[in-house]
C-alpha cells in the first residue's frame, strides 16, 4: 500500500508554523506514517529558530479520531524507537516551543491526548473531547491520564476517563482545559489570533518560561528558585533581552532573533 506523502501539511507564516493533519478519510486517526509525518514536522518546528509558535489543527471539521484502529489491527505501532518524540510523533516529547492546538469537531482517544500534548487549547463551541478507551477495554496511554490530572479536578478527571463520556468543549473551558472557545470553524483563526499575541513576545524567554511550567511539577517549592535559574539565564543573556529592553527604550517594537 502507497503511502501519501501529505498526510501532515505544514505551513509557515512568518515565525508561526501551521501544522494540519490531513487524513479527511479516516477522521484524521494516526497510523504509523501520519506519526511519522508530525515526529518530522515537530523536529522541524523545534529546530528552526526562524519559529516561534506552531498550531496543530485538522482538516475536514475535524480535529482528530485518535488511533486507526484498522492499522493497529495491521500490527502498525504508534509509538517506540522509530518515533522518537513518542506516540502520534508528539506524545512523549513536544517541542520545547509552544503549541496551540486549534479543535473543530471531535478530538478523541488520542486527539484529545494530542491535544493535552499542546500548551493552549482552542475549541470550536460545539466541538467535543473524549477519552473513550475503558469502553473497548483499552488504557489511554498516550498522556491523558498523566497530563489531565494537573490540569483538572481529581474526581472529574477520573468522571472523564472511567465514564468514557465526551464531554463538550464549553465544559472543559469551564474546568480550565481550553483556553478559547470559538465559533464553529473559526478555531484556527482563533488560534493564529492567539499566536499572534505569544509572538510579540521574546521567543527566547517564551522557551524558557514553557519549560520552567512544565518542569515546575517535578520540583519541590524550594528546588525551584534553583533549578529554574539556569533555564532562564538561557533567555536573559540572549540577543533577544538586549534588543527587549532597547526597544522599550526606544518606544518602538522589537525586533526578535530567536533560535
Amino acid at each position: 500500500m502507497s503511502v501519501r506523502d501529505n498526510l501532515i501539511l505544514t505551513e509557515k507564516r512568518g515565525r508561526l508554523f501551521i501544522v494540519t493533519i490531513n487524513r479527511p478519510e479516516a477522521k484524521n486517526a494516526f497510523d504509523f506514517a501520519t506519526a511519522n509525518q508530525m515526529n518530522v514536522a515537530m523536529d522541524i518546528f523545534e529546530n528552526d529558530p526562524e519559529i516561534s509558535v506552531a498550531i496543530i489543527t485538522g482538516t475536514g471539521g475535524v480535529f482528530s479520531a485518535g488511533a486507526d484502529l484498522k492499522a493497529l489491527g495491521r500490527g502498525e505501532k504508534l509509538s517506540g524507537p522509530l518515533l522518537s518524540r513518542g506516540g502520534f510523533g508528539i506524545m512523549r516529547k513536544p517541542p520545547n516551543k509552544p503549541i496551540i492546538a486549534a479543535i473543530e469537531g471531535h478530538a478523541v482517544a488520542g486527539g484529545m491526548e494530542l491535544a493535552l500534548s499542546c500548551d493552549l487549547i482552542v475549541a470550536a463551541k460545539n466541538s467535543k473531547m473524549g477519552l473513550p478507551e475503558v469502553k473497548h477495554n483499552l488504557v489511554a496511554v498516550g498522556g491523558g491520564l498523566l497530563r489531565l490530572p494537573k490540569r483538572m479536578p481529581y474526581h472529574l478527571v477520573m468522571e472523564l476517563a472511567l465514564t468514557a463520556d465526551m464531554w463538550p468543549a464549553e465544559k472543559l473551558h469551564r474546568y480550565g482545559v481550553v483556553n478559547r472557545i470559538a465559533e464553529p470553524g473559526e478555531s484556527l483563526q482563533t488560534a493564529i489570533e492567539l499566536a499572534e499575541r505569544l509572538l510579540e513576545n521574546g521567543p527566547t524567554a517564551l522557551i524558557a518560561s514553557k519549560e520552567i511550567i512544565r518542569k515546575s511539577y517535578e520540583w519541590t517549592e524550594e528546588e525551584a528558585w534553583e533549578k529554574q535559574m539556569p533555564i532562564a539565564k538561557q533567555a536573559m543573556e540572549s540577543e533577544d533581552r538586549d534588543e527587549g529592553l532597547r526597544a522599550f527604550a526606544e518606544k518602538r517594537k522589537p525586533v526578535w532573533v530567536g533560535r
